[in-house]
């Protein structure tokens, strides 16, 4: 059984060489939404008769829309049609980040496998099914939901029992959203904690990334976390690749 030292080390050798396609990768799934918070995003407050809406990207909000005289004035003029495309393009923008997160999955999978060279176009390849990467992104967006109204414990872990549904779904495609969530459910039964030992092993990173780099460093830090994650499900999943086969691949 491996541990995370082992799920890092698997990731820098499979990142020798090819850092700048990783960080290129990594920052387009980010700014794409696949991974992390800076991906777009779609917020609507109200509160008090008032309503503000703004649609955001990487952290930076395109277009904002503040109701502070009063909800009535969202049925008149301009504001509603904003509020209408914003909608319609958070709605978009969750599709996208739902396919592009599982071609980063499986980018990442070419990656740690080390068989030959991992390619950007990969991301862009499962648009056919995005029926069921959007299903399967709400479904665990809804189900973690619902277990955190039990308490917070509960529904961390189930964000960790859903933790390897992209990669099931960048290698099975064809399997419904439904069918997925639950190979992950079973895979990750028994290693939700390993898991997530692998996931606090980069805190250390994380913080000096931030104070030292003001975040720079992240570049970096997302293709080694997004590597030592595909190398933990090439394990548990029991498709990781054997030293001596892979070696003689590499020789061919």
């Amino acid at each position: 059984m491996k541990y995370a030292a082992d799920f890092r080390r698997i990731a820098r050798e499979a990142l020798r060489g090819r850092w700048g396609i990783a960080v290129i990768a990594g920052l387009l799934a980010s700014l794409l939404g696949a991974i992390g918070s800076s991906g777009p995003e779609l917020n609507i407050e109200l509160n008090d008769g008032q309503f503000q809406v703004w649609l955001s990207v990487a952290g930076q909000n395109i277009i904002t829309t503040d109701g502070r005289q009063g909800l009535l004035r969202l049925f008149g003029g301009l504001t509603l049609y904003i509020v209408v495309f914003s909608i319609v393009m958070g709605i978009i923008l969750f599709v996208l980040g739902s396919v592009i997160e599982v071609g980063y999955c499986k980018f990442n999978l070419d990656l740690a496998d080390r068989r030959g060279e991992p390619e950007l176009g990969t991301m862009f390849s499962y648009f056919s099914f995005w029926q069921t990467t959007a299903v399967s992104r709400l479904l665990q967006t809804v189900y973690v939901f619902l277990w955190s109204l039990l308490f917070i414990i509960p529904g961390i872990m189930a964000g960790y029992s859903y933790a390897m549904t992209g990669y099931i779904l960048a290698e099975n495609p064809h399997l419904t959203a439904s069918e997925a969530i639950e190979r992950s459910k079973q895979m990750m039964y028994g290693n939700r904690w390993r898991l997530f030992c692998l996931q606090i092993s980069f805190i250390g990173w994380s913080i000096l990334s931030s104070l030292l780099t003001f975040g720079i460093g992240d570049l970096w830090l997302t293709p080694y976390r997004q590597s030592a994650s595909a190398a933990f499900y090439r394990e548990i999943s029991g498709t990781e690749l054997q030293p001596e086969i892979l070696n003689v691949e590499n020789e061919q």
